[in-house]
This record gives structure tokens, sequence and C-alpha cells, in this order.
């Protein structure tokens, strides 16, 4: 099971839990050696590779993605300086933020990928079930503890789940890959779209306070989604880890082992029906109980984190430098803690170098109270515990850094997946696509605009999900087209997608050639500003016109296509050329695939 970390010698904080098992680097190695023996059958090491977070990379055997797991995202400012060093040493001198709360190094020769698992031993990091059919890394909203809207921290819950589930034999070899996402309140997670989603409750019994969670299972994304339901009103805390037993134990018994592509709990929940789903849970609960509760516990610590505010060399001047007004509006949030601020740092398309890694590394350290970050759900970093006379200061560093990028806490920090960059299903770029829509956004300053702060946009290179375009308000998925010959690229744009409480799937409205696609979203904003009434947003507007509930000429997803329709005409390949490639790729158009391994 996990070890406990020694306190730090240089005095910066470090976690009590270390996820690492330093044996697990030496196997790698050696089976890596039988494998290129052919000792080992290729499917059979496909599993143990992903099993040990190494994911398999676009068209190749000699490279992979090293997928680290950052249990509730939590990351410390030395971790960040090792997968800096590890990414220059192995990687391509960058990494990626996921929108799971990971950081992947991408093109790591074979062979390297035991000497990164060693370089993440030393820090107490792993990749051990990052990939594979388990459970995934354990999510937790980078709000969560700061929240106003918050009845109490689920950090230290999402972080004994973690624990008690790696390397735990109940979830070495499920049906398929299994996630646990927790959060601070229904705006601020995505509860509903994933196998276990967990929002915190309370409840007064017999006049004293009991915490507990509204539990929903079924959720998920991906060719075919689901939202999930709700288990029942309340689950104590105490039943939490039962729970959590119970569905792990009939997924494992029932799930669709044969199809791969319906294994996936999301599909056993749709076939066998909710209630008797849910009375399965229920029952199964009862056994591990009355079987497990003597000898099964969940160890949580929730001992009240130490926030002090480092000493840091305060702005003097009274005056704001240019751009941090805006840089405040949106990236900065409000905690409920007096006096202090959660900062999102934005990436672009999650990307980051290693000297920015360091970057971050030394700014959590002189400026956060808590001495750690956060990895967002938008691929993004959090710095909390920020007071407000180091904003200006924290913005001043970031600027010198080029980390300083508007936009983070709206509709302009666009996401996409790693699309063609690296993944083998994947159909279009979706990586670059995400990065040119933020760029124009942040160009026409449209990050500034109060009416799409609460929108999103949402990009994925396949059907697959993994951009999470299905809960966009604006969400877009890659595939391919043709016009005579000739191959080009397209999305298929949903419209309507929400993650919060009224947790809704887009609805798929045309597919959109790739060169078109900002120009079709700036269509959409302008028919928005055109027809939106008073106190209105741009999720708001769409949602009305998805449920055929709008009063002005748009009154259906049909309308907007009939508007677009123009854009959506290819031209001959002789007329524009650049039509028909990718962003990112000036060869033509090809829809080459791999092998998936999501399911491997």
């Amino acid at each position: 099971m996990a070890q406990q970390l020694r306190p730090s010698k240089s005095g910066s904080k470090k976690p009590n839990i270390d996820w690492s098992r330093r044996e697990e680097a030496d196997n790698f190695a050696s089976t890596v050696k039988l494998f290129r023996q052919g000792k080992i059958e290729p499917d059979t090491f496909r599993r143990f590779r992903l099993q040990h977070g190494a994911y398999g990379t676009r068209m190749t055997d000699d490279y992979a993605m090293v997928r680290i797991k950052v249990p509730a995202g939590e990351i410390y400012p030395y971790q960040l300086e090792k997968i800096a060093q590890l990414s220059e040493m192995y990687s391509i001198g960058s990494a990626h933020f996921s929108t799971r709360e990971n950081i992947q190094l991408h093109w790591v020769v074979l062979e390297d990928v035991s000497e990164i698992m060693h370089g993440l031993g030393d820090v107490g990091l792993t990749s051990r079930e990052a990939c594979g059919n388990t459970v995934r890394n354990v999510m937790c909203s980078p709000l969560s503890g700061v929240c106003k809207d918050e009845l109490f921290d689920a950090t230290p819950y999402a972080l004994s789940i973690a624990k008690f589930l790696l390397r735990n034999p109940l979830n070495q070899a499920l049906p398929r890959k299994f996630k646990f996402n927790f959060t601070c309140c229904e705006k601020h997670g995505m509860i509903r779209i994933v196998d276990v989603g967990l929002l915190p409750q309370i409840r007064q019994v017999n006049g004293e306070i009991q915490k507990g969670f509204k539990i929903f299972l079924g959720g998920g994304l991906g060719n075919k989604s689901f939202v999930g339901y709700e288990l029942e009103e309340f689950t104590p805390v105490e039943d939490f880890l039962y729970t959590s037993i119970a569905v792990l134990r009939i997924f494992d018994r029932l799930g669709d082992r044969k199809n791969l592509a319906r294994n996936r709990m999301r599909y056993l929940v749709n076939d066998m029906g909710w209630e008797k789903f849910q009375n399965l849970v229920l029952k199964e609960r009862a056994i591990v109980k009355a079987t497990q509760s003597v000898i099964v516990k969940l160890r949580v610590d929730e001992s009240p984190k130490e926030i002090t505010r480092p000493i840091s060399v305060s702005n003097e001047s009274t005056s704001h430098p240019d751009g941090f007004e805006r840089w405040k509006k949106t990236n900065v949030f409000k905690q409920k803690q007096a006096n202090y601020n959660s900062v999102f740092i934005g990436l672009e398309s999650g990307d980051i170098t290693a000297n920015q890694l360091r970057t971050i590394a030394q700014i959590t350290q002189d400026f956060s109270g808590e001495g750690l970050a956060r990895n967002g759900f938008s691929q993004n970093i959090v710095i909390r515990y920020v007071h407000d006379d180091d904003l200006v200061t924290m913005y001043s560093t970031l600027t010198e850094t080029g980390l300083a990028k508007t936009g983070s806490l709206t509709m302009a920090s666009a996401v996409g997946c790693s699309g063609t960059t690296s993944c083998n299903l994947a159909l279009t770029n979706s990586h670059r696509l995400a990065k040119e829509i933020q760029r124009k956004f942040l160009e026409l300053k449209l990050d500034e605009d109060d009416d799409l702060r609460d929108s999103s946009i949402k990009i994925s290179g396949c059907p697959n999900s993994c951009g999470q375009h299905e809960i966009a308000t604006i969400g877009l998925y890659g595939g391919g087209a043709r016009f005579g010959k000739d191959m080009y690229p397209n999305y298929v744009l949903s419209l309507g997608g929400k993650f919060d409480g009224q947790s809704m799937l887009g609805h798929h409205t045309a597919r959109i050639p790739v060169k078109r696609v900002i120009p079709v979203i700036l269509k959409i904003i302008e028919l928005f500003k055109k027809y939106k009434q008073p106190d209105d947003s741009l999720s708001k507007w769409i949602d009305r016109i998805v449920h055929g509930n709008e009063s002005s000429e748009i009154k259906s997803v049909e309308d907007i296509k009939k508007i677009i329709s123009p854009l959506l005409i290819p031209p001959t390949i002789e007329d524009d050329a650049d039509f028909y490639n990718d962003y990112g790729s000036d060869t033509s158009y090809h829809t080459i695939t791999g092998k998936g391994e999501c399911a491997a």
C-alpha cells in the first residue's frame, strides 16, 4: 500500500502519500526486454504496459506516452520540477495537462519509460493504473476547499479512495476503465458524466451534523454517451467505501467483456435498466457491509491544512501593469477564505514547456499559502490561496515567462484532446484546432465578454469524447469528408451540452469543414448578439434553441444550420488547396488510424 513521505529538508511542503513503488520500474524494464526478444505476446505486453501507465503512440511500437497520475489534482513544486527534468531527458521538452488531472509525457522511447518511472518514484508519483482496465486517476474539483457553495471539502475523500484502490486486486482486471469524480458543488464539477460522481452533502441526525454524498452512477462520454443516475438522496460518508466496492464488484461481475465497444459501465446500466441496477447496488452494499466492514475501512485525513502566506516581494507601484485587470477578470476566482484567491493559469490545449513547469513550481512556492498546485478540469493549473496583495506581483512574474494568458475561466480557453499529434484513433488535429480558436478569441478580446463567460468549447479528434465535446456549449468531434475524389477534415458540431446540475448532452447540428470551424463559431456568436434577450448569455440562448423555447427568428438548430450552410460548401482543391489540409499539416488529408488501446 502507499507509503509515508519524510518531511522535506528544504522546508517546502510535501505530500503525506507516496504513490510510487520503486520495484515497478525495474519490472517494467525487464518486461520490455522480454517483449523485444519476442518472449511476450504483443497483446499481453500491451495490457501490461497500459497497467503501468504507458499508452501507445500513433502508428509505432517504439514510443509511448507516459501518463502520470495526480490524485485529486494535487501537485507539489518539487514534483513539477522533476517532471520538467524528465520531459527534457526522455520526452520532447514539454508536458501535457489532460482533462482528467493527469500529466502526460509524449514520444518517450519505450526503453526509457522505466527511467521515467524511477524518476517519478523519487518524488512520490506513479503512472500505475493511469491507463488500462482499472480505476483511473481519481479526480476532484480544483475548487474543493475554497468554493463558497460547497458543504465540505471532498479532497480528503478523493485522496483516500485513490489510496485504497491503487494496486488493489479489486480493480486490476475490470471489463473496462472506471472513473471517479468528486466536486465541491454542481457548478464546478463533472459528476454526472463518469462511472461514479460524488457531491458533498450534509444532514442533521438527532441534532448532529452528518456528512455524506449524493452519488451518481453510470454516466460517461464516448461514441454513445449517458448522464448518470442519482443512487439515493444521501449516502453517509461511512457508507461511501462500501458503495464504491459494491459498484466495482457488480461491474466486474456483469460487465460485457466480449464486446469491447459496449463494455463501459454506462452500457451495463442502460441495458439492465436503472431501477434494477440501483437495487443490485444497494443489495451488494449490504453484503459488503456485512462481510467486510469490520476489517475494511477508509482512512480519511481531514486535519486542517496549514495556510501560511509566503514571504514575497510585493509590487510597490500603486498602478496596475498593462493587462492586469483583464487577467484578473478572466483568470482569478475569489475564494470563500477572506483575502485569498485561486489563480487559473491557462495553457494552450494543456501544453507546457519544461521551463514553464519550473516557473509554475517557483510561483507555487512564492505565492500559494497551501504550498501546492491543483490540476484543473480544463487543461489548466490552479494556484490557490494567493493573497489579494500578491496578485500584481504574481501577474508580473507570469508575464515574464509567457504564462499570463487571459481567458482561463471563459469560453476562450478551448479544450482539445491530443488528436492526431499522438493518438491512434484520432481523425483530426483537435489539439491544434483548440489552440487556433483560443488565439482568435483572445485576439478579438472575446474573453472579456460577460455574455460568453459561462459557455465552453470542447473538441475531440474522434467520437470517443476525450475532449468532452458532448458536454460543451459548442462541442466538436473530428472525422473525414470527401468532395469528389479529394478528402478534407471536418467536425460534427454539437450545441447545448452542460455538465452542471442540469447536465445534458449536446445536440448534433451539422458537419463543419475544419477551416470553417472558427467562422461558424463567430457566426453563432453574431446571431446570439443579434437576437439575445436582456441579461442573456450564449449558453442560455443556445439552450432555449435546442429545446425549442426561443421566440426570435432563430427557433431551432435547423435555423442555425440553414444560416451557416454557405460556410459548409467545399471549394474545389484547385480553388483552395489549404481547405483540404488539417491544421498543422501541409499534406493531403487522410483518415488512417491505428489500433485503439482504451480497451486493450
